[in-house]
């Protein structure tokens, strides 16, 4: 800004006033560039898993309809769900193979954590009524798939989802968490020890409720508490052999629970 009480010669205040036009065209410029550039950018295509979560964090709708068309339990009838991640959705979909004959229904949802399985508990157990719920998660909260979880904080969504269970008078089989020393899709986490820790809180709970708990844990792991090679492809997700183990010990638990008054 030029003082008007300050003597300049004509000249220089055509300088200036040249230079101070010369830099608005500029930023103008500028300005008009980035507004070419950013509107020839392409848009970014939608993350069809984020929208599922931004309006359904638990993916209630997963099983919204095949719980509308599953009839009650038949008299008699020794209704067992599963409720877990991506390693009981996948069992699920040949327990016509693992469990021939059984009225087991697989409740499980990939990447889903112990905080989503709790909001997902009253239509996907509760409200099938079955004499039994085998749970098996708490690897995908260790990973942090929704968020940093304190054992603490998995521990009590397990709490929880056994107080809905026995308030409905269902049984409970708690299933160990599987061994991982990594996970492809969250590095760096070092899991193995934490899994570790919260099967030792599962099995002394389970034992203080009185509950089943079946460990699947010992026999798939390596010394490092790792998952054996023979029994997943990707160190977590359970090949056939896995699910092999995993079987016939979680058949034994629900039996068990069964006989239980």
């Amino acid at each position: 800004m030029i003082s008007k009480n300050f003597p300049v010669e004509p000249r220089i205040r055509v300088g200036c006033l040249l230079l101070m036009l010369a830099c608005a065209a500029m930023v103008a410029s500028g300005r008009a560039a980035t507004e070419v550039k950013s509107s020839a950018l392409p848009a970014a295509e939608p993350n069809p898993r984020k929208l599922i979560l931004d309006s359904d964090p638990a993916d209630l709708k997963r099983y919204r309809e095949a719980n509308a068309r599953l009839a009650p339990p038949a008299p008699g009838e020794n209704r067992v769900v599963f409720l877990g991640d991506s390693i009981t959705d996948t069992w699920g979909k040949h327990f016509d193979q693992y469990f021939p004959g059984k009225p087991y229904i697989g409740r499980g949802i990939t990447s889903e954590t112990t905080q989503q399985m709790l909001i997902r508990f009253r239509p996907d157990v509760i409200a099938l009524q079955p004499k039994v719920v085998v749970i098996l998660a708490g690897t995908n909260d260790i990973a942090g798939n929704t968020g940093r979880s304190s054992q603490e904080m998995i521990q009590n969504n397990l709490i929880s989802m056994i107080d809905l269970a026995e308030f409905n008078h269902i049984k409970v089989v708690l299933v160990s968490v599987l061994p991982a020393s990594d996970y492809f899709w969250s590095r760096g986490i070092e899991p193995a020890e934490k899994i570790v820790a919260l099967n030792a809180w599962m099995k002394a709970y389970a034992a203080k409720r009185g509950l089943v708990y079946v460990d699947c844990h010992t026999p798939m792991s390596d010394v490092q508490h790792g998952m054996k090679t023979e029994y997943s492809p990707d160190g977590t997700h359970p090949s056939p052999a896995g699910y092999a183990v995993m079987t016939p010990l979680v058949e034994a638990g629900i039996a068990q629970a069964l006989a239980r008054n």
